[in-house]
């Protein structure tokens, strides 16, 4: 096997950890780089990343490598945050770790990789990359983002942003192993943060109540809250603060019918279905299956093909996810430009949501995917 000098990002977490012991193992050698992506409030009991610097220099005593501190907020407030924030005001609901991916951890951080002498970066995601033989291609050869092995922990539905020289670039070890086993290789082999619990959602957000972070940067107006009937339930607090299927936070309790009969589903739970931004109305629903909350097709812009290129018509096995923990659910393109894509599912999808993206797949191959713009109603 050829060995490459690989610099891997090192997050304090221990899916990075164990990814550059593998690469060490291997014979690879390995640098650290440990990425800031975020400076407000980091002192805060919310997001530190001095604790978790401090835990992937552990890590690094430990392997046996150099590890580097470099401090990226700048690019990620500009080329992420600012994103974030603008689709926020528009009333879209934008998922930032898609960004990240493509616009600091596989462009700034790969960049600088490159300028310390890297061949490879590595990074600590569950997927894989496949090299294939193509004589179509520059070189010869393309490279295919595959889902990890472990179906509870994939995430190339945040990768699916990435091109293919990224994709060349990259190896991601843990991809072939299930969770259970990256656990039990840190603890074999002394690793500090062996049983450190994983992060989830955005650093800069933390655990704080999302309302109370957004509301520090957005302008909020409250309007009418109103249901299928058109009947005022009350106010909202701002539209860029809910999003479609968004069940707490809303505010009521149940508004049952007068006439609805003893036993139905006049208690079920509310859920946010739709927002007329021009009108400044939320619009909220009840129940799961409410028809409002489930649609047949969907509309994305701003494409982008892992792949190298878009999927093919009609392609038999082609499946998509409108949202990152969801199964893959059968689709086909009914129409399609270099700028924009209509999907119909036959199985009515849920709370399809304008600025997730929706990321499609053939077979265990993701293929690319857009943001969603909008969704139509179940037939």
């Amino acid at each position: 096997m050829k060995r490459y000098r690989v610099v891997v990002g090192l997050s304090g977490g221990v899916d990075s950890a164990v990814s550059a012991h593998l690469l060490k193992q291997q014979g690879h050698e390995v640098v650290g780089i440990f990425m800031k992506n975020w400076e407000d409030d980091d002192d805060s009991e919310y997001c530190s990343s001095r604790q978790d610097f401090l835990d992937a220099a552990s890590v690094a005593d430990v392997l046996g490598i150099e590890i580097e501190h470099v401090n990226f907020a700048a690019d990620y407030k500009d080329r992420v945050f600012a994103e974030f924030l603008r689709e926020y005001q528009a009333g879209r609901t934008p998922n930032p770790d898609v960004l990240c991916n493509a616009e600091i951890k596989f462009k700034a951080f790969l960049d600088h990789a490159m300028r310390l002498g890297a061949e490879k970066i590595a990074t600590g995601h569950y997927a894989r990359v496949r090299e294939v033989a193509d004589a179509r291609v520059d070189g010869g050869a393309r490279f295919e983002l595959l889902k990890g092995l472990d179906p509870l922990k994939d995430q190339s539905y945040f990768l699916h942003r990435l091109n293919q020289s990224q994709l060349a670039k990259t190896l991601f070890p843990v991809g072939e192993l299930p969770k259970t086993e990256v656990r039990r290789i840190a603890a074999e082999i002394g690793l500090p943060n062996a049983k450190k619990k994983d992060s989830t959602g955005i650093c800069f957000i933390g655990e704080r109540p999302f309302r109370e972070f957004l509301n520090r940067y957005l302008s909020n107006q409250p309007g009418p809250m109103l249901d299928d009937k058109g009947r005022k339930l009350g106010e909202h607090v701002g539209l860029s603060f809910y999003t479609l299927g968004q069940r707490k936070g809303i505010g009521i309790g149940g508004v049952k019918d007068k006439k609805a009969p003893r036993g139905g589903g006049e208690h079920e739970p509310w859920f946010v279905a739709r927002k007329d931004m021009d009108k400044n109305t939320l619009y909220v629903v009840q129940g799961h299956d409410h028809p409002w909350l489930q649609s047949h097709t969907l509309a994305a812009d701003d494409l982008s093909w892992v792949a190298g290129q878009p999927p093919a018509e009609h392609l038999p096995a082609l499946a998509a996810k409108t949202r990152y923990r969801q199964e893959d659910a059968a689709c086909e393109v009914t129409a399609a430009t270099p700028d924009h894509i209509e999907l119909r599912f036959p199985q009515a999808q849920w709370a399809v949501t304008p600025g997730q993206s929706v990321v499609m797949y053939d077979g265990d191959v993701c293929l690319g995917g857009g943001v969603i713009t909008g969704s139509g109603p179940a037939a």
